[in-house]
């Protein structure tokens, strides 16, 4: 097993563990279907009936379908929404396949190195990556970027509770809404209600229509080394399917032996099954 550098440890125990994935509720309406059931989305008039159907008269109009939005929710259930989503997907989530790359730099030595890993995962704790390509400086690699996985392979032992984004942990202040990419959201002011290691204060982003995490932002409260000066990190999500994952991590840090870090993690092309999913592929006994 890698030793790990406590800044790359910390980094990763901290973002994987406060939510790395969440779930849908069975049956509840998604913001991008956005219809309720027996509305068609749609704000073009209905076809004509086929020839063989009933005929209609020229001077009776038939009324378009009717388009219909989902409300926004209000702060507090859109909050509750997301706890909801964070529940769920954990019970529901059986495993995912995705792309990662991880690019790293150390501007102070100008060293830098891009891998791309396929990683694994399997409920309730197992992860596991298949190297795919590395460009750039081994020191990089060797002491950043395995260090980075490595802490993510440690991190699923741990409980994920303890760095959860949930009332037991933090303290929320609604700030108003705001815009990312084409979504509307609500925004909070999240403070940890002790300085521990691995919480955060900072800002998280839930979609007004349905509750899901859009974006988590800010710094940690607690150094958890004598070595690291300051850590800021954004973190980026995305609904797949039913499940939404985070897509990409920026982090920032100040070390006081290797100077600036910067590392910036993306995931992409995910391939979630749910456990519903796979117990209609598996055949019966």
């Amino acid at each position: 097993m890698l030793r790990r550098l406590p800044i790359f440890s910390i980094l990763f125990v901290s973002l994987s563990g406060w939510v790395c994935a969440q779930g849908w509720p069975a049956g509840a309406p998604r913001a991008d279907r956005g219809v309720p059931p027996g509305f068609a989305y749609s704000t073009t008039p209905s076809p004509a009936p086929s020839p063989a159907g009933p005929r209609i008269a020229d001077d009776v109009s038939v009324p378009p379908t009717i388009a219909v939005a989902l409300p926004r929710m209000a702060p507090e259930l859109a909050l509750q929404a997301y706890r909801g989503h964070v529940i769920v997907q954990a019970a529901q989530l059986s495993s995912y396949s995705a792309i990662t790359v991880i690019h790293a730099e150390l501007p102070d030595t100008k060293q830098s190195g891009e891998f791309e890993v396929e990683r694994h995962y399997s409920a309730p704790r197992q992860l596991t990556f298949k190297p795919l390509h590395f460009t750039g400086d081994n020191f990089v690699k060797t002491n950043v970027i395995l260090r980075v996985l490595q802490s993510e392979v440690d991190h699923q032992k741990d409980d994920p509770t303890l760095n959860a984004i949930t009332q037991a942990n933090y303290k929320f202040s609604y700030k108003g809404t705001a815009e990312i990419g084409d979504r509307v959201v609500h925004v909070y002011q999240v403070k940890p209600r002790e300085k521990r290691a691995g919480l955060f204060k900072g800002k998280i982003y839930l979609d007004v229509l349905s509750g899901s995490i859009v974006r988590a932002e800010g710094k940690l409260v607690k150094s958890p080394s004598l070595f690291i000066k300051k850590l800021e990190f954004v973190q980026d999500y995305a609904d797949v399917d039913s499940f939404t994952f985070p897509v990409h991590i920026h982090s920032e840090a100040q070390v006081r032996i290797v100077g600036r870090t910067i590392v910036d993690v993306y995931h992409s092309d995910y391939q979630p099954v749910s456990n519903v999913a796979q117990a209609k592929s598996s055949p019966a006994m």
